[in-house]
């Protein structure tokens, strides 16, 4: 299938895109699956809480087992203690599990998400970068002019050299590659652009 494609001036062209995945059925279900396992392992689970046996102190017993008329207890280190262990706290993010996403789900949710993205006419093609920008105003009246001041911009080698600068202080605008976005990255965000050496390399690595 074909596919518009821009220049940074607003000239159009059209551009030859495989339809394996701008053509893919969307399926909800996966991508919410997907979101939900990429969002529980971004959460940085660092919460520690010491348990009984780590708390430093005295193990001796607090006075006698019989004969006190008070409840039986053993150390200072049991929960219902001030300064004791906590009963069941958080472990620490090494404790937690990291759900597994498979190749084939990743692959499949950016699929759906693309074909969405392209109906919503959310989905920006530019020609690839070959002359540097390196003002930052010069580059923000670009994403203006195309409405795409909320974008995830996924860029080749070559263009993410020419823009990188120009673009690191925009917010609400996030730059990458191929290689490192997910299916969250791509709902984040309201537009998706990228340049023609990129989609190239998407297909290539999503075949």
């Amino acid at each position: 299938m074909k596919l518009e494609k821009l220049s940074i001036d607003g000239k159009k062209d059209s551009l030859e895109v495989t339809d394996k995945i701008f053509s893919a059925k969307i399926n909800k279900k996966l991508v919410s699956n997907v979101l939900y396992k990429t969002n529980a392992n971004y959460k940085g689970r660092k919460a520690k809480t010491k348990q009984k046996n780590e708390i430093i102190g005295s193990t001796s017993k607090i006075y006698a087992q019989k004969g006190t008329g008070n409840a039986r207890h053993a150390s200072r280190k049991a929960p219902i203690f001030v300064g004791g262990g906590v009963a069941h706290g958080p472990k620490g993010e090494l404790k937690y599990k990291i759900r597994k996403l498979n190749k084939s789900e990743k692959k499949l949710s950016i699929a759906s998400l693309l074909v969405e993205k392209n109906n919503l006419k959310n989905l920006i093609i530019f020609n690839d970068f070959n002359k540097e920008i390196k003002k930052t105003k010069e580059m923000n009246n670009i994403l203006i002019k195309f409405d795409a001041k909320n974008s995830l911009i996924i860029l080749d080698k070559n263009s993410k050299e020419k823009i990188e600068k120009s673009i690191k202080n925009i917010p609400n605008v996030k730059s990458t590659d191929v290689n490192h976005f997910s299916a969250f990255d791509i709902v984040k965000y309201k537009k998706l652009i990228f340049t023609e050496s990129s989609i190239k390399e998407l297909e290539k690595r999503y075949i």
